[in-house]
């Protein structure tokens, strides 16, 4: 790295942390609607920040649902253009009580520093900003074109800037998209990600009496919703973990021979997984294939939660009217997520218990992506990794989804960098959420010295 770019950003690193802790101290929490002016708040953060770092024609634009942010640099002729994608809409905190300290207020330990939002992405988009920034500051330009795009609905689907995308290809059109909204395979380990599986979140309700009915008058005749709900997920998946929805598989591609054997190259210890990351008492999953291999290459069939009927304290011998349970599967390459919905959705009419009637809705959806390892934009991202790094770049996939990256694909037809600099313990959506520190600085460094090894490509 030029010795005037580190100079400016040792000299600026405890600006650049109160400036962070200023934005998440801001409660934007997408899912709960008493939040829409902190969800306000929080894109007007992002667009002066934008504009402070020298971006131009930023505006927070408003959508159906929560608002996009958008601004651009495009000074550059003949250099590529690069599209950096963020979200400053966060994961509702609860519960409250799991946290050390209180979620928007942040704070240091231990050089992590904890607050909803650090890693997730508040933390990861924000270091986009500061690289820019530091780069005009010491070069007084910037070594391409640039165009940000930041959401507020990550965190609930997506649907807005899903939409933005597809009806604005010629404002967004670029080489390449960044996105920071992953983590280092290991501390200390520059870690591109290539690959992420889809996602499709439903919803499915119960009904059966037309009322609440007492247990002890109907117990035994009534048809019991909550119980229905059990009795058909407990019959999507296998104790083994094996999918039954008819043609789950018939799509899915085992990962190519030299893409598994990084995998096992990994320093991948699966005991310490299991008591560091997962915390239970033994993992699950199909046989015959490894902890990574189930993560990141097979489609997953997950139960997020059940409602229904009484849950408060003491009793009341109820049978409900209705349950509902939210449902996802994690989908892998080549997979049709339409095609995985109709068949959920006949699986579900051919085994709702007697009695019962159940109605499913489909919430969001998107499809697996697999990025070209050959693309320009990604083999400079690997270099500028392992030069801020240190040590070589390793390939992974994730077996979260980030619906943009597919987006991009789609409309724009670009790959997406996955630069994060988050770690496996960062307690994504759960209480104590943390960003290291020294992660923070060195992903401002490692993006600035991407944007000029992608500009000098040209």
């Amino acid at each position: 790295m030029p010795d005037a770019l580190a100079t400016f950003l040792a000299t600026n690193r405890g600006r650049f942390l109160e400036e962070l802790e200023t934005f998440l101290r801001i409660p934007s929490i997408s899912t709960d609607p008493e939040r829409r002016p902190d969800i306000e708040r929080a894109a007007q953060f992002v667009a002066s920040s934008l504009r402070d770092a020298g971006l131009e024609h930023a505006e927070v634009i408003a959508t159906d649902k929560h608002p996009l942010v958008y601004a651009d640099w495009l000074h550059a002729p003949g250099k590529p253009t690069l599209l950096c994608y963020g979200h400053y809409d966060v994961q509702p905190p609860d519960p409250l009580e799991a946290w050390l300290s209180p979620p928007f207020e942040p704070v240091v330990r231990d050089g992590n520093l904890y607050a909803r939002g650090a890693a997730d992405d508040k933390g990861q988009m924000y270091m986009h900003i500061k690289a820019v920034e530091a780069l005009r500051a010491v070069h007084g330009t910037l070594p391409l074109n640039l165009k940000f795009l930041v959401e507020g609905e990550e965190e609930i689907g997506g649907a807005s800037i899903t939409r933005y995308v597809a009806a604005n290809p010629d404002r967004l059109r670029a080489d390449a998209a960044l996105v920071s909204d992953t983590a280092l395979y290991a501390d200390g380990m520059p870690t591109l990600c290539v690959g992420l599986r889809g996602l499709i979140y439903l919803e499915v309700e119960a009904t059966g009496p037309a009322r609440d009915l007492h247990s002890g008058l109907y117990g035994g005749a009534a048809p019991n919703p909550v119980f229905g709900l059990i009795e058909l997920l407990s019959k999507v998946k296998d104790a083994q973990g094996v999918i039954r929805l008819p043609g789950i598989y018939d799509d899915v591609e085992a990962p190519a021979p030299a893409e598994k054997a990084s995998w096992e190259a990994l320093p991948f210890d699966e005991a310490e997984f299991l008591r560091a990351e997962v915390g239970s008492l033994k993992l699950t999953g199909e046989p015959g294939y490894s902890v990574l291999e189930r993560i990141w290459a097979r489609p997953a069939f997950e139960v997020h939660g059940i409602a229904g009927g009484f849950t408060g304290a003491g009793a009341k011998t109820v049978i409900p009217a209705v349950a509902t349970a939210k449902v996802s599967f994690r989908l892998v390459p080549k997979q049709d997520p339409a095609k995985v919905v109709a068949s959920f959705r006949q699986f579900v009419a051919d085994h709702t218990p007697d009695g019962i009637q159940m109605h499913v809705r489909e919430l969001s959806g998107s499809p697996a992506v697999l990025v070209d390892t050959d693309h320009p934009s990604i083999r400079l991202a690997a270099s500028a990794f392992a030069e801020v790094f240190g040590r070589p770049t390793v390939f992974i996939r994730d077996g979260a989804s980030v619906p943009i990256v597919g987006d991009f694909a789609a409309h724009l037809g670009i790959p997406s960098v996955m630069m994060g600099f988050g770690l496996p313990d960062d307690g994504l959506h759960s209480p104590n959420e943390k960003f290291r520190l020294e992660n923070y600085y060195l992903g401002i460094a490692t993006v600035a010295r991407f944007l000029e090894r992608y500009g000098q490509s040209a």
